[in-house]
């Protein structure tokens, strides 16, 4: 039994910089939109649902996108870190998590032009995203700098708070995947145009984060843009040899949402952009789309296709996800005490 559980990848631990992982599995950042009083600020629905995903047994729990700005929010009732207003509730539910074992990190972000805000939003070039929403301003050098100072601003906030990981958000149509993808940046100066141009506002942020922190650096992108103009992980695998170079320790996969496009759903679909990029530009990796059982997370791990498994919805549905994978793969895992007598 010893040597079996010893196989299962997925309990392994994982080591990335000054930080150990008690085991692969993730939660991926989902926004819950549960900061009602539009201040950006913790309430108690975040400190019962990170903390129970803790108890529940994930190595790592990234917060949800929470905003470096007011402007960058995707809506009025996002997480904010743009304010030392914000660290005391951000320190408790650090504090909370980590008493359950876990691992903690956070998604920093800015919405760009999805943000459904009143007053103007940003992007890198001022086309809407689809017919139903606002039109951006396209941002000056001013405003691109001060984002990124906002950036730096909040992964030293994050610092402060405890975090254990850092992740910026670069995928999912949101300002710095509109910088990237030509379908949404027509920029005609130095961060337009050219792939190293596109590249530079994300490249701004990692070198400015990176003067205030030296933790674990992650940075979330989607490897696929689903246009036949667009972007796909050709691209994705040239910048990711640039994140690295850069000192990012690991790309979190997912794909779309840039532009409106139809995209092909099937359990895993985003695993083999993060199979091809772990290889190709020789970095760690994370999984994450549609992956919903033992058998599959650990096939992704054993295969080395990816080095984390990131779950979304399915720890919606099972926040004791890792003792139902458990039980799958035939691993004996350690219950919170309190739970002995019903595991």
């Amino acid at each position: 039994m010893e040597g079996k559980e010893l196989n299962r990848k997925l309990f392994q631990p994982y080591t990335i910089k000054n930080v150990e992982l008690k085991n692969r599995i993730v939660m991926a950042p989902m926004c819950m939109y549960s900061s009602h009083n539009e201040d950006g600020k913790i309430e108690n629905w975040h400190r019962t649902h990170y903390t129970s995903r803790a108890v529940g047994g994930a190595g790592l729990i990234i917060q949800e996108a929470t905003a470096v700005t007011p402007q960058g929010r995707i809506s009025p009732q996002d997480l904010g870190i743009w304010s030392d207003d914000h660290l005391d509730g951000l320190t408790e539910l650090v504090t909370l998590m980590k008493e359950q074992g876990a691992k903690t990190g956070i998604q920093l972000a800015h919405a760009g032009r999805k943000a459904v805000l009143e007053g103007d939003i940003l992007a890198p070039s001022a086309i809407a995203f689809n017919d139903d929403m606002k039109t951006p301003v396209a941002m000056t050098i001013e405003q691109i700098n001060e984002t990124v100072t906002a950036f730096i601003q909040g992964a030293e906030r994050a610092r402060k708070a405890g975090f254990d990981v850092i992740e910026i958000h670069g995928a999912h149509g949101y300002l710095v995947n509109e910088f990237l993808s030509p379908l949404s940046n027509r920029r005609e100066d130095e961060y337009g145009g050219s792939a190293e141009n596109r590249y530079r506002f994300l490249k701004e942020i990692i070198d400015g984060v990176k003067t205030v922190w030296d933790g674990p650096l992650f940075v979330r992108v989607s490897a696929k843009d689903y246009h036949e103009d667009g972007l796909d992980v050709d691209d994705y695998i040239i910048f990711s040899k640039w994140m690295k170079e850069q000192g990012v320790d690991l790309i979190d996969v997912s794909s779309g949402a840039v532009v409106p496009a139809r995209i092909p759903v099937f359990p895993g679909y985003q695993v083999k952009p993060a199979e091809r990029i772990k290889h190709e530009a020789d970095i760690d990796t994370g999984a994450v789309g549609l992956i919903t059982s033992g058998l599959q997370a650990e096939e992704i791990l054993q295969n080395e296709r990816a080095d984390l498994i990131l779950l979304g919805r399915e720890l919606l549905r099972d926040p004791y996800w890792p003792r139902t994978a458990a039980k799958e793969l035939g691993h004996e895992i350690t219950p919170p005490v309190q739970y002995e007598r019903g595991w």
